[in-house]
């Protein structure tokens, strides 16, 4: 993982699939079990939150995350460097005022451009 940050409604991820991974099985695999997690901790500490997800679908209560979420490859080190910085200032954008900083924003990590740069040369990674 390269960077994410958690927004009120959504998230973004940029991630690197190892090799012999499929990335829709993946991401299916991130988003269930990530909504598990969700859904318990809102059962134990926040019912009432939880209801805001139910839905009325044959094969669930609950609809934690979109059914087909944006996914996109990152095809270069410009883009890589362009989404980076789209995350890292997402929560300072107007209509979120979640930070006066990015830097203060406390649900996002973005690691080191320098080892991204490496990285990006070896593998190409994806943002979710």
């Amino acid at each position: 993982m390269y960077g994410f940050v958690i927004m009120p409604n959504h998230m973004h991820i940029i991630w690197q699939i190892a090799e012999g991974y499929k990335r829709e099985n993946v991401q299916r695999d991130f988003l269930k079990y990530t909504a598990q997690k969700i859904k318990q901790d809102l059962l134990l500490t926040n019912k009432d939150m939880l209801e805001a997800f139910r839905v009325t679908a044959k094969d669930r209560m609950y609809q934690i995350w979109e059914r087909n979420p944006l996914s996109i490859d990152i095809y270069s080190e410009k883009v890589l460097l362009q989404k980076l910085h789209y995350i890292h200032n997402n929560p300072l954008q107007e209509r979120w005022q979640l930070s006066r900083m990015a830097k203060a924003y406390k649900y996002k990590i973005l690691f080191c451009i320098l080892k991204l740069s490496h990285a990006w040369r070896t593998k190409k990674a994806a943002h979710f």
